[in-house]
């Protein structure tokens, strides 16, 4: 090497020991960090499809089924088990009712029936007032386990094993025991109401989803069975010495003593061959008032003692099920907003369970199943929902074990 191209070298190597590289700008910085990521994604994905089986080896490890064996592959809610009785969850059990092309409803409509089904009530109870539906107005799905969706036969057969189903409430208890008639009935159009002695204009007004228009229709309502079976009983699908089903309109506390007393008239002061089935329902006409619920339905359990003093033992079979009010509806008038709105619904529902519950008494939450539904106005629902509740009550009694009364 000459002079000259050490000199060179050393005058390279001075340069070099003494520069310092200017900052990168913010913009050219990101657009650095843009190539990494890049980069490293290409990566990632080339060695992820690398691994892939080939043709004839399988699906990807992701969409390999890892549920039980018996099961379909990645359905979200399992088909109804094979078995006989849930055959009729399947089909529409309305096809034979009357008014069914009319009213244009299917039982398919209000619920879609899966797998498995609920083993006890507890399990029952939870699942039905935790469930919802999958869209507005959609059909209804018990959370985590089924119910059952029963056919008139079946409802015939379950009320049988009861004396006397009795409902105490307000109008949304009168609209359950409607639906329970539309069931029993096998009529849509006019099963809830006393569409024997129906003038024209009523038989325009109380039709279908109107039969549960509080305002044009409320006292045309059927109170109880025994009233179809005296004025319509060829309507009545059931064997007539088998079933009552009936309800007292007991809403205020205090209780007014006419009511009271009509109350245990109903009871009676003998026990009966078949227990009786106590429904409650509660809350409205009071604005959802805990206290005033708890002392309307301590009163009502104190004057059912006093009648059947039976029920006081320690063994005694006495069903009993509260059920909260549902959802409010958009057209809720604004004044009720705050005391009846579903900030309060939810919170009441809640504090009825567990304070009813240390009374001995089944809870039955409605607001989850009907605040997606339509409503048929701000406080009620319509017929469709009222269908979904009257079938979660025949659910709650079909759980009921009679053979110990």
């Amino acid at each position: 090497m000459s002079f000259l191209d050490e000199k060179k070298n050393d005058n390279l190597r001075a340069i070099a020991s003494s520069y310092t590289p200017a900052p990168l700008s913010p913009e050219r910085r990101k657009r650095a960090t843009y190539i990494i990521l890049i980069v490293v994604t290409a990566l990632v994905c080339f060695a992820t499809f690398s691994n892939f089986p080939t043709r004839g080896d399988g699906p990807p490890p992701w969409l390999i089924d890892r549920t039980n064996a018996s099961d379909i592959p990645r359905l979200a809610f399992q088909p109804p088990e094979d078995v006989d009785y849930r055959a009729a969850d399947s089909v529409d059990s309305f096809a034979s009712y009357k008014y069914r092309d009319s009213c244009n409803i299917s039982s398919l409509d209000l619920h879609a029936p899966f797998a498995p089904l609920c083993q006890n009530r507890q399990e029952m109870l939870n699942a039905m007032s935790w469930g919802g539906r999958i869209g507005h107005d959609a059909p209804y799905m018990p959370r985590g386990c089924d119910m059952r969706w029963f056919t008139t036969e079946e409802i015939c057969e379950i009320l049988s094993r009861f004396s006397k189903v009795i409902i105490l409430g307000d109008s949304m208890m009168r609209h359950i025991i409607g639906s329970i008639n539309v069931l029993l009935r096998k009529d849509l159009g006019y099963g809830a109401v006393t569409d024997w002695n129906f003038s024209p204009e009523e038989r325009r007004n109380c039709f279908c989803n109107y039969q549960f228009n509080v305002k044009a229709c409320s006292i045309q309502g059927i109170f109880k069975t025994a009233d179809v079976l005296e004025h319509d009983p060829s309507s009545f699908k059931c064997n007539p010495n088998l079933v009552n089903v009936l309800i007292e309109l007991i809403v205020r506390f205090p209780i007014p003593e006419d009511e009271l007393e009509r109350f245990k008239e109903t009871l009676g002061t003998k026990k009966p061959d078949r227990p009786i089935a106590f429904i409650f329902g509660h809350g409205l006409w009071n604005d959802l008032d805990l206290q005033a619920h708890l002392n309307w339905i301590d009163t009502i359990q104190e004057t059912t003692t006093q009648q059947l003093p039976y029920l006081e033992k320690e063994d005694a079979l006495w069903p009993r099920l509260v059920v909260t009010p549902n959802a409010a509806g958009r057209n809720k008038p604004d004044e009720y907003l705050v005391s009846q709105g579903n900030k309060a619904l939810s919170m009441y529902e809640d504090s009825v369970r567990i304070e009813d519950g240390r009374r001995g008494i089944e809870h039955l939450g409605t607001f989850n199943m009907s605040v997606q539904a339509n409503m048929y106005d701000g406080g009620h629902c319509d017929l469709r929902g009222n269908l979904v509740k009257a079938m979660m009550v025949l659910n709650w009694l079909n759980m009921i074990d009679t053979s110990q009364h």
